[in-house]
Protein backbone atom coordinates (compact mmCIF):
# COMPACT_ATOMS: atom_id res chain seq x y z
CA UNK A 1 0.00 0.00 0.00
CA UNK A 2 1.36 3.63 -0.90
CA UNK A 3 2.06 6.28 2.04
CA UNK A 4 -0.02 8.49 0.77
CA UNK A 5 -2.84 5.70 0.89
CA UNK A 6 -2.10 4.35 4.79
CA UNK A 7 -1.71 8.30 5.73
CA UNK A 8 -5.41 8.89 4.10
CA UNK A 9 -6.40 5.70 6.07
CA UNK A 10 -5.21 6.79 9.45
CA UNK A 11 -6.91 10.22 8.98
CA UNK A 12 -9.71 8.78 8.57
CA UNK A 13 -9.25 6.17 11.56
CA UNK A 14 -8.65 9.60 13.58
CA UNK A 15 -11.89 10.82 12.12
CA UNK A 16 -14.25 12.33 15.57
CA UNK A 17 -10.47 12.11 17.31
CA UNK A 18 -8.93 14.79 15.96
CA UNK A 19 -7.43 16.52 19.33
CA UNK A 20 -5.19 13.36 20.06
CA UNK A 21 -4.08 13.06 16.61
CA UNK A 22 -0.58 15.36 16.98
CA UNK A 23 0.31 12.86 19.68
CA UNK A 24 -0.59 9.68 17.68
CA UNK A 25 1.76 11.70 14.69
CA UNK A 26 4.46 12.43 17.28
CA UNK A 27 4.57 8.29 18.32
CA UNK A 28 4.25 7.13 15.07
CA UNK A 29 7.05 9.31 13.62
CA UNK A 30 9.22 8.15 16.68
CA UNK A 31 8.15 4.50 16.06
CA UNK A 32 9.05 4.50 12.31
CA UNK A 33 12.34 6.03 13.13
CA UNK A 34 12.94 3.55 15.72
CA UNK A 35 11.73 0.74 13.48
CA UNK A 36 12.30 1.87 9.52
CA UNK A 37 11.46 -1.78 8.25
CA UNK A 38 7.86 -1.43 9.95
CA UNK A 39 4.71 -1.96 8.04
CA UNK A 40 1.54 -0.81 8.83
CA UNK A 41 -1.76 -1.90 7.76
CA UNK A 42 -4.77 0.81 8.95
CA UNK A 43 -8.55 -1.39 9.73
CA UNK A 44 -11.73 0.58 11.02
CA UNK A 45 -10.65 -0.46 14.55
CA UNK A 46 -7.00 -0.52 14.64
CA UNK A 47 -3.59 0.62 13.12
CA UNK A 48 -0.95 -2.48 13.39
CA UNK A 49 2.80 -2.29 13.53
CA UNK A 50 4.65 -5.57 11.95
CA UNK A 51 7.49 -6.82 11.39
CA UNK A 52 7.60 -10.15 10.39
CA UNK A 53 4.48 -10.86 13.01
CA UNK A 54 2.30 -7.59 14.72
CA UNK A 55 4.15 -6.71 17.66
CA UNK A 56 2.03 -3.27 18.30
CA UNK A 57 -0.89 -1.39 17.10
CA UNK A 58 -2.86 1.59 18.26
CA UNK A 59 -6.51 1.72 18.91
CA UNK A 60 -9.37 3.75 21.17
CA UNK A 61 -10.57 0.21 22.87
CA UNK A 62 -12.00 1.27 26.31
CA UNK A 63 -9.08 -0.74 28.50
CA UNK A 64 -10.87 1.55 31.70
CA UNK A 65 -13.95 2.57 32.72
CA UNK A 66 -14.78 5.50 31.43
CA UNK A 67 -14.90 7.74 33.92
CA UNK A 68 -10.96 6.68 34.28
CA UNK A 69 -10.08 7.71 30.56
CA UNK A 70 -8.43 10.75 30.01
CA UNK A 71 -10.80 13.00 27.30
CA UNK A 72 -7.89 12.82 24.96
CA UNK A 73 -6.26 9.04 24.22
CA UNK A 74 -4.86 6.10 22.09
CA UNK A 75 -4.40 2.61 23.41
CA UNK A 76 -0.76 1.59 22.34
CA UNK A 77 -1.23 -2.63 22.50
CA UNK A 78 2.33 -4.66 22.56
CA UNK A 79 2.46 -8.19 22.59
CA UNK A 80 5.14 -9.32 24.64
CA UNK A 81 6.86 -12.27 25.98
CA UNK A 82 6.76 -12.06 29.64
CA UNK A 83 4.54 -9.49 31.88
CA UNK A 84 5.72 -6.33 32.13
CA UNK A 85 6.65 -5.07 36.01
CA UNK A 86 5.10 -1.50 35.73
CA UNK A 87 2.33 0.55 36.89
CA UNK A 88 1.78 2.04 33.28
CA UNK A 89 -0.11 -0.39 31.57
CA UNK A 90 -3.68 -0.22 31.74
CA UNK A 91 -4.14 -3.76 31.05
CA UNK A 92 -2.01 -7.20 31.08
CA UNK A 93 -3.07 -10.69 29.82
CA UNK A 94 -1.91 -13.71 28.85
CA UNK A 95 -4.20 -14.75 25.71
CA UNK A 96 -2.09 -17.88 25.30
CA UNK A 97 1.10 -19.25 27.24
CA UNK A 98 4.36 -17.22 26.76
CA UNK A 99 2.77 -13.92 25.25
CA UNK A 100 1.72 -11.18 26.83
CA UNK A 101 -0.91 -8.55 25.63
CA UNK A 102 0.11 -5.31 27.64
CA UNK A 103 -2.30 -2.23 26.53
CA UNK A 104 -1.03 1.60 27.39
CA UNK A 105 -3.54 4.62 27.75
CA UNK A 106 -1.60 7.09 25.64
CA UNK A 107 -2.68 10.84 26.00
CA UNK A 108 0.76 12.93 26.84
CA UNK A 109 3.60 13.64 25.17
CA UNK A 110 5.82 12.94 28.42
CA UNK A 111 4.73 9.24 27.76
CA UNK A 112 6.54 8.53 24.44
CA UNK A 113 9.64 8.47 26.79
CA UNK A 114 12.29 6.32 26.21
CA UNK A 115 11.13 3.52 28.88
CA UNK A 116 7.90 2.87 26.38
CA UNK A 117 10.28 2.46 23.60
CA UNK A 118 12.65 -0.35 25.21
CA UNK A 119 9.03 -1.80 25.77
CA UNK A 120 8.01 -1.71 22.00
CA UNK A 121 11.56 -2.39 21.25
CA UNK A 122 10.96 -5.90 23.55
CA UNK A 123 7.67 -6.18 21.40
CA UNK A 124 9.34 -5.92 18.00
CA UNK A 125 12.22 -8.43 18.68
CA UNK A 126 9.28 -10.94 20.08
CA UNK A 127 7.74 -10.72 17.24
CA UNK A 128 10.48 -10.85 14.81
CA UNK A 129 11.43 -14.03 16.44
CA UNK A 130 8.11 -16.03 16.59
Amino acid sequence: MAVDEVMQKIQFFFAGHDGIYPLFEMFQSKLLEEFPDTRIKVSKTQISYYNRHMYACVSFLRVKKKAELPAAYFVLTLGMPAPLSSSRPAVITEPYPGRWTTHFVISSSAELDEELFNWIGRAYDFAERK
